[in-house]
């Protein structure tokens, strides 16, 4: 269930409860049921980014964490991604703040402007953690978001393009997706596949 990526670089999926069947393509309800979480042993946090929390997984995360020693950190990439967060402070006194002073070393924040999103930047393994907009294709690689994903920001599929045209600039190796399948090699490359169609 909790997959190691790369040595202290995790992931897992666990059902949405909010996830509901039947959901119209490219509406926006339209995403599977499995959402993916990470967890990211920092020099200085063990960090959560949008923890869905299963009952099975607390004993394991209790474990890494116990071994890790260090303070733990939530990060959420878009607002209703809180899933488990308020269960994971309560449990472990972890701090939510995604203000640059305060960020784990060697975690970096991307706000997307316009997109309502933040993406989580992990330099050490060049892995990209988006929330919403960047989506497995369940294919192996990468698209954007459905239209509909972003009416209420009033923002484009386009204009989406261009605010996140800026991450082709960093050396990405991983996207892991908190919808879809991630992408564990080539993720600049997916991600410019991604941004490039129609």
């Amino acid at each position: 269930m909790l997959e190691e990526i790369r040595p202290g670089l995790l992931r897992w999926t666990a059902a949405h409860p909010g996830w509901r069947p039947g959901a119209a393509p490219g509406s926006p309800a339209d995403w599977p049921e499995e959402v993916g979480s990470v967890a990211y042993e920092a020099h200085d946090a063990f960090v959560l980014v949008d923890p869905l929390v299963p009952d099975e997984l607390w004993p394991v995360l209790d474990e890494r964490i116990r071994g890790h020693g260090r303070r733990v950190a939530v990060l959420t990439t878009v607002g209703w991604h809180r899933r488990s967060r308020e269960a994971v402070v309560e449990r472990y006194g972890a701090s939510t703040s995604r203000a640059r002073r305060t960020l784990p070393q060697g975690v970096e924040t991307i706000t997307i402007r316009g997109a309502g999103e933040t993406v989580v930047w992990l330099p050490e393994h060049g892995a990209l953690l988006p929330g919403d907009r960047i989506l497995g294709d369940g294919a192996g690689s990468l698209r954007l978001c459905p239209e509909s994903w972003l009416r209420y920001l009033g923002i484009t599929v386009d204009g989406l393009k261009e605010a996140l045209r800026p991450l082709l600039d960093l050396p990405v190796e991983l996207v892991l997706t908190s919808h879809g399948e991630p992408v564990l090699e080539s993720g600049r490359a997916a991600l410019e596949g991604a941004l490039r169609r129609p």
